[in-house]
């Protein structure tokens, strides 16, 4: 029942709502007849004539740079053999789509009804001025080796066949980190490669390019091990024949380092998994179903470094670690050919990317706690994001010194910013966020450190280097929370509740009574209200024993908003606190206020907020154009609230005539520069790109953060304080890993602008 449930969702899911998944999208105007006219007859003409003077234009006037052909003849479509072209088109379109949302590359499938290799090359070549590379796919063995070859020779564009490389590429990284994992030298490990097809030639070939010895490879087929005194071995099987004594796999298998399974469910049993060496590598790839179990093998040998072709285990070998990135990197420099060196880059690229921090957005799509480099975490996964900036680099860079490059990129810190700016999310403003951070680390109080959430953003604080984190909260909960997931740094832990910490706690209470005792505030009170998380972490900041705070996980914003303006306040001249929010759009950064204090603040308080907004863009080192937001255009309505954000931009067009500011404008208006300078010539903002919106109340501010983070999936920077004498901010209820970690880039960044002011005011 359940196995044909799993089918009929299969098979819904490529009918419904049409079939299929992948369609193509026009990317430039079509609506009217001018743009009918450039699209086709007879403006069309103009980019054709220039392409005949001079071929390579087609780069400049199509998207052949952007194009690969998924190419098959059905013949080895995945685990189901000789299925047919007709077949093959669906695994053919899934390819093109990981292409797509893996790496921003537009794909056609083409299904070729032809096993002949000659009429197969034919075909390809007939069709290659189409695409800027040639992704082969489920071709069958020997086959695929000589189309391969001969299509690699004689088109002048990158032709890579994924069942052979890409299987290769990303089970040679894991290879690699495996054998460092195990303490061995790759020089040394004896390997068995069961399966002698397209992917095992392929592996085997890559694995001796990275200093397995020849002689320790011992490979099999369907007949048992490859010897050179068996007479029905083609030229690929014959390149790993061995003359040892050695017939069968558990003969073969007996001591062995290594075992890579490119063949059937099954074939390695427990007695065989405990005869291999100490500290065994086992690759178990067949799909679905492995060599040997992933349950059977680690119950059997506790010791081994286990991977497979599944998701639901570690160490998923899955090409979609390569092929998209590697295609991305010779497109990019319009290579002529994915050769070996490139190769060879992305092996090392992705084995080196294993061993640096993992994302927390990676352990939440994996539902891990922590995923740390070791025997479970050998190769990056899947969706790691950091894939997208890393192997096309390696790949490109690999292109250009080996003379394969058209189109050499010189500005590699360009191109990445590029690559991120193709996954559709401008990461640029928190890499420059966590730079600055890390250039002078500050020390974070965290006053709800007794949240699992919170405590791992602390940990993934001190791993980066972004700051000293400080873990507020019940010291017991911290502790055990701690060892959950491996955090065994020395850090500072308090806990306000617990009289350890008498002292700090009288002393935090004299001051507080010092300030508030002519508010109603008694010394008994003041030492009551010191043992409350956000009292006790916003005097820490006050007094200097933090430079920064973070709360808000857990209790509602106002609950947490009163100590920290009781015990902190506001900057000087400061009227008002507010906060903004950056969102990190497909357009680029874009600043939201007031999106969490004021509900319906004045027009002098408006300016203000917009002042604060402006100070800090400048922080983030972006050049401040505001927009101040109403449902009317410049004096369109005489309503008070139009009236108020009117009366809001004249104060700061008076006070900050250097500021670019204008409106009250419609949020359209405001964010289509077109639109506005055609209609709105006169605007201060007319011909610029808008990057921050002040809206005229909490709740229009609130709703359109909020609709744009979910209904777009924009990933959103926030709540960040404006106006506060320290650096304090505090979370959205319930806020993610990933954004307690960028507001604490944030909280850094702004106690050093902060600390900057205070020694320039003292210097003054």
């Amino acid at each position: 029942m359940k196995k044909q449930s799993k089918r009929k969702q299969a098979l819904n899911y490529h009918e419904f709502p049409k079939p299929g998944k992948i369609e193509v999208v026009p990317t430039k105007k079509y609506a009217s007849q001018r743009d009918l006219s450039l699209a086709y007859s007879p403006g069309v003409a103009e980019p054709c004539l220039e392409i005949e003077k001079n071929p390579d234009d087609v780069y400049r006037y199509t998207n052949k740079g952007n194009l690969v052909a998924v190419i098959s003849n059905g013949t080895a479509v995945l685990g189901l053999g000789n299925i047919g072209p007709e077949a093959s088109k669906p695994v053919m379109e899934g390819k093109g789509l990981l292409f797509k949302i893996f790496a921003d590359i537009d794909v056609f499938d083409i299904e070729v009804d032809a096993e002949n290799i000659d009429d197969f090359i034919k075909t390809v070549k007939n069709i290659a001025p189409t695409f800027g590379g040639i992704n082969l796919e489920d071709i069958k063995a020997p086959e695929a080796f000589e189309i391969e070859r001969r299509l690699k020779e004689e088109l002048d564009i990158p032709v890579m066949h994924d069942d052979q490389h890409g299987t290769a590429i990303i089970s040679c990284a894991a290879l690699i980190n495996a054998v460092e994992i195990a303490e061995k030298n790759i020089g040394e490990v004896s390997v068995v490669i069961n399966g002698a097809g397209a992917a095992a030639t392929s592996c085997t070939r890559l694995y001796k390019e990275f200093g397995v010895n020849p002689n320790n490879i011992i490979m099999l087929d369907s007949q048992g091990v490859i010897r050179k005194d068996r007479d029905d071995l083609t030229d690929e099987k014959s390149e790993f024949a061995t003359d040892k004594d050695i017939f069968t796999l558990g003969e073969a298998i007996k001591d062995a380092d290594v075992f890579v399974g490119l063949s059937v469910a099954n074939i390695l049993t427990p007695d065989m998994l405990n005869s291999m060496a100490v500290s065994p590598i086992v690759f178990a790839l067949a799909n679905p179903d492995p060599e040997i179990d992933y349950n059977v093998a680690i119950k059997t040998r506790k010791d081994v470094i286990m991977a497979t072709g599944r998701s639901d285990h570690p160490n998923q070998v899955n090409n979609v670690l390569g092929f998209p990135f590697i295609f991305r990197g010779a497109l990019d420099v319009r290579a002529t050919k994915i050769n070996e060196a490139m190769k060879n880059a992305s092996v090392i690229a992705l084995a080196a990317l294993a061993k640096e921090p993992v994302p927390e957005q990676v352990n939440i799509a994996y539902g891990e706690t922590k995923l740390i480099f070791g025997k479970d975490y050998i190769i990056p996964k899947p969706f790691d994001p950091r894939l997208i900036c890393t192997i096309p680099v390696a790949v490109a860079k690999a292109a250009v010194e080996s003379g394969v490059a058209k189109e050499p990129i010189f500005n590699w810190e360009k191109y990445e910013e590029s690559l991120y700016a193709r996954m559709g999310n401008d990461n640029k403003i928190l890499r420059m966020l966590f730079n600055r951070a890390k250039i002078n680390p500050k020390k974070i109080v965290f006053a709800e450190a007794d949240h699992l959430d919170v405590l791992k953003a602390a940990q993934i604080v001190l791993e980066e280097g972004i700051g000293v984190p400080i873990l507020l909260g019940r010291k017991e909960i911290i502790i055990e929370l701690m060892k959950e997931i491996d955090f065994d740094e020395d850090v500072e832990i308090l806990d306000p509740k617990s009289d350890d910490h008498a002292d700090k706690l009288n002393e935090y209470a004299e001051i507080y009574w010092s300030q508030r005792q002519r508010k109603g505030v008694t010394f008994y009170a003041a030492q009551r209200l010191m043992r409350e998380r956000n009292y006790f972490a916003s005097m820490m900041v006050n007094v200097g024993d933090a430079d920064a705070m973070i709360s808000g996980y857990s209790r509602a914003y106002p609950v947490v908003f009163r100590p920290v303006l009781e015990t902190i306040g506001k900057f000087e001249g400061v009227n008002k606190i507010a906060t903004t929010n950056l969102m990190l759009t497909k357009r680029g950064p874009l600043f939201i206020s007031d999106t969490s204090i004021n509900i319906n603040p004045t027009a002098k308080e408006l300016a203000n907020i917009a002042q604060m907004t402006n100070y800090t863009m400048k922080m983030f080192g972006i050049k401040p154009v505001i927009a101040m937001i109403s449902y009317a255009n410049f004096g369109s309505s005489k309503n008070p609230e139009a009236q108020k954000v009117r009366e809001a931009v004249s104060f700061l067009h008076r006070i900050s005539p250097d500021t670019i500011v204008d409106g009250e404008l419609q949020t359209d208006f405001a964010l289509n520069s077109e639109l506005l300078k055609k209609t709105f010539p006169f605007s201060k903002l007319a011909g610029k790109k808008v990057n921050a919106l002040i809206f005229p109340n909490l709740d229009s501010a609130n709703s359109n953060y909020k609709l744009l983070k979910e209904m777009e999936n924009v990933e959103s920077i926030g709540p960040i304080m404006l106006g506060m004498k320290k650096a304090v901010h505090i979370l959205q209820l319930g806020a993610s890993v990933e954004e307690i970690v960028n507001i604490a880039a944030v909280a850094v960044v702004d106690a050093q602008q902060k600390e900057k002011l205070e020694k320039a005011r003292d210097k003054s």
